[in-house]
């Protein structure tokens, strides 16, 4: 989960109309969304600055799906439009994730091949669910759109398509986080467990003081974005419980990055110089820009590399 998280953070692109989730992978997703990732790939190619970070930080989680993919006969580089990305939370099982592609592959094709290597299909309700590597399955849900996973994830996404358990429509708070950011090139949320992950790693020392204790059982969700178009744009939008829990964040966060500055290199410092946090309402906001040569020069950083692993 946190290298799901960590990726989002320095993982985005811009460049032209991205797509909006498609309406068969929206329906996957259940209620107990922990993570959700939309990556336009038509957006990455038209950007050397993205193409040089996702090659740095792709956690191996998605190195593995874009493998599996290459297992089926399909090049992620040259066969996919979008990529989302659902990690959901289980009882008994924890944190499930699995992924759905949409692209120029037909499924027709892909049927084709996996008929000619005699690789037959299970059946789970009406889906048919195909072996593809690395210990992952897969199943089409339309002629241009895929899903693919591990088994036991891949069946209770397709539960929550069939109406067995409870979808994203039912949670409007990630609902609501969500149509803040769908259609961006690269976007993501994140539920309430994982934003006050994430604030705690982004704070550092200043998550040790008594006050954050109390500000992140407030912390309700997030959203981020991302754009490489004219240098780079990073935004962070964190609900909280009201205007004071939002107000008080904003502060704590100046504080950290203050702190962080007395030790930071000189890439660090541009960093951080370039951030700036604020809250609207009861929203905290953060926004970073930067040109791409200064970021290229953050992405050799130690801090850069702290936090992308």
């Amino acid at each position: 989960m946190k290298k799901l998280c960590l990726v989002v953070l320095v993982l985005w692109t811009a460049a032209g109309m991205a797509m909006p989730i498609a309406s068969s992978a929206r329906a996957l997703v259940p209620s107990e969304i922990q993570q959700l990732i939309g990556v336009d790939y038509r957006s990455l190619k038209d950007s050397p600055t993205a193409q040089k970070l996702k090659d740095q930080v792709l956690p191996q989680d998605l190195k593995d799906f874009e493998a599996s993919l290459k297992g089926v006969g399909i090049d992620s580089e040259n066969d996919l439009d979008q990529l989302n990305f659902i990690s959901f939370r289980t009882p008994k099982v924890g944190i499930q994730t699995v992924c759905v592609a949409q692209g120029s592959f037909s499924a027709k094709a892909v049927l084709k091949k996996l008929k000619a290597k005699k690789i037959a299909p299970t059946k789970y309700g009406t889906a048919s669910v195909y072996p593809m590597g690395n210990g992952y399955v897969m199943t089409f849900l339309d002629d241009n759109t895929m899903a693919f996973g591990q088994e036991a994830p891949l069946h209770s996404a397709l539960d929550t398509r069939d109406g067995k358990r409870a979808s994203l429509d039912s949670n409007p708070t990630m609902s609501d986080q969500m149509a803040a950011v769908d259609g961006a090139p690269v976007w993501s949320v994140l539920d309430q467990q994982g934003t006050q992950a994430m604030m705690h790693s982004a704070m550092g020392d200043a998550a040790k003081v008594t006050d954050y204790d109390t500000v992140k059982k407030r912390l309700l969700a997030s959203h981020y974005s991302m754009s490489f178009q004219t240098g780079v744009n990073f935004d962070l939008t964190v609900l909280t419980a009201d205007s004071m829990t939002a107000g008080t964040l904003s502060s704590l966060l100046k504080a950290g990055i203050l702190f962080k500055k007395m030790n930071a290199t000189s890439a660090e410092k541009t960093a951080y110089d370039a951030t700036t946090v604020d809250s609207d309402g009861v929203n905290l906001l953060l926004h970073f820009k930067t040109d791409d040569q200064k970021f290229q020069a953050l992405m050799t950083s130690p801090l850069f590399a702290a936090v992308s692993h």
